[in-house]
């Protein structure tokens, strides 16, 4: 969430900022809301100190053995007047702090304008098409009665869900244990195992709630537990409520977990397939640095995401999403997007970004810096090393051979212990 000091202190060029994403900034509502509070607390100030002074006055008043009954009924009277105005208080700040939660973070100056995709940057390419000499086939073409099986996906739970068989389940394994040894043995990063039920204290932290509810999965039952969207929650909330020591800094986090997602919003959009699904698995980076070292972070980030589609040799390109495009939590964001031939296009498989202290305020992830003892906030940066539903897809599609065969990357190979697939 934003800093509210900041709020009161920018607002116009806070609503400047805003205004670049289209977010709506509802200032006379926050002003309504400021005004009230400086008169309640400026009230409840002065009758704190009146209460004060007549406790100064009651023990004088005992010291001189005086009749203290008059001012003990000022005093109990102008105590339970406090208490009710601290009631009122404490319910106009969770007011303003339920608005605050629903103002999306600022955006860096280098994003580029936009209302929407089709106005992202891109920033650079990796590697050229293939040029086949036969007409490629999609994944589900070379998949068929091979290893995709959407109609049991349908049949167990229901539309966009899949189930994957023999050599293309086996090429989802090679190709998590390959990232996750890349990320760990090249890259530095400690790999966690996290549950992939969270409450809503996690997606409160990390800005899925209270605005994406509909997007996800929320469980039956007394208490409000949620199907995780990403892993980036449950490894962001490791650092909820912690207090670190900059020796201990940057944290690098890798983690694998399923993520399940209603896809409100996105009917009719990639619904054949595996592109777009309720249920994929993710390699996940996160991690939690100095404000001052954040951009590098995100660069480094981003870079060890571009490793795992290098290694795959799989065409790819980096856009910086644009202000109309980039998500609520986030101050800047780079999303890698890979070749897909049967689409002759590029497509996400991969979204890196910059929370700067947006989610560590909200969490009260801080670091202690031991020049002066004071702690500040995390910066936290995440992004998908790489999406595991559209790596299958890349390779299988990237790789084709004209007898419906799949040639197996060089870096897959010693994982899946074969160099071709889907060759019967």
């Amino acid at each position: 969430m934003l800093d509210s000091k900041k709020l009161r202190k920018d607002t116009e060029e806070t609503i400047l900022n805003l205004n670049r994403r289209g977010f709506h900034f509802d200032l006379n509502k926050w002003e309504k809301l400021e005004s009230q509070r400086k008169e309640l607390q400026s009230f409840n100030e002065n009758q704190q100190s009146k209460l004060n002074n007549l406790s100064k006055q009651i023990g004088q008043a005992k010291k001189e053995k005086e009749d203290t009954e008059g001012l003990q009924k000022d005093a109990t009277k102008l105590t339970t007047e406090i208490k009710e105005l601290t009631k009122k208080l404490d319910k106009l700040l969770d007011e303003i702090n339920d608005f605050v939660m629903s103002v999306p973070n600022l955006i860096d100056e280098d994003v580029p304008d936009g209302k929407d995709e089709t106005e992202n940057l891109e920033i650079r390419k990796y590697s050229s098409p293939r040029k086949f000499n036969f007409t490629p086939k999609d994944h589900l073409e070379l998949g068929d009665n091979k290893g995709i099986d959407m109609e049991a996906g349908a049949k167990i739970t229901g539309s966009r869900f899949k189930v994957l068989k023999k050599e293309i389940a086996q090429l989802q394994r090679a190709l998590l244990n390959f990232m996750l040894d890349t990320h760990v043995g090249d890259h530095g990063y400690e790999e966690v195992y996290v549950p992939y039920i969270v409450n809503q204290d996690s997606l409160l932290g990390t800005g899925q709630l209270p605005k994406f509810e509909e997007d996800l999965f929320k469980l039956d039952g007394k208490n409000p537990f949620y199907l995780t969207s990403t892993a980036e929650v449950p490894v962001t909330n490791l650092l909820r409520d912690e207090i670190l020591e900059s020796n201990n800094l940057p944290v690098k986090y890798v983690c694998h977990t399923p993520c399940f997602r209603s896809e409100a919003g996105s009917y009719g959009k990639d619904t054949k397939g595996i592109m777009r699904l309720h249920q994929f698995e993710k390699v996940e980076l996160v991690q939690a640095v100095e404000s001052s070292d954040s951009e590098e972070a995100l660069e480094e980030l981003t870079g060890h995401a571009e490793a795992i589609l290098k290694k795959l040799e799989l065409p790819y390109r980096v856009v910086s999403l644009c202000s109309g495009d980039i998500g609520f939590s986030s101050a800047k964001t780079y999303d890698l997007e890979v070749w897909i031939p049967s689409q002759e296009t590029y497509r996400e498989i991969s979204s890196c970004s910059n929370f700067r202290d947006f989610q560590a305020r909200r969490m009260k992830a801080r670091w202690k810096n031991n020049k002066d003892n004071s702690t500040e906030l995390l910066n936290t940066i995440n992004g998908s090393g790489l999406a595991l539903s559209r790596t299958v897809l890349a390779v299988l599609e990237n790789f084709q051979e004209e007898d419906g065969s799949v040639t197996v990357p060089d870096s897959l190979r010693s994982y899946l212990g074969k160099d071709k697939i889907l060759s019967f």
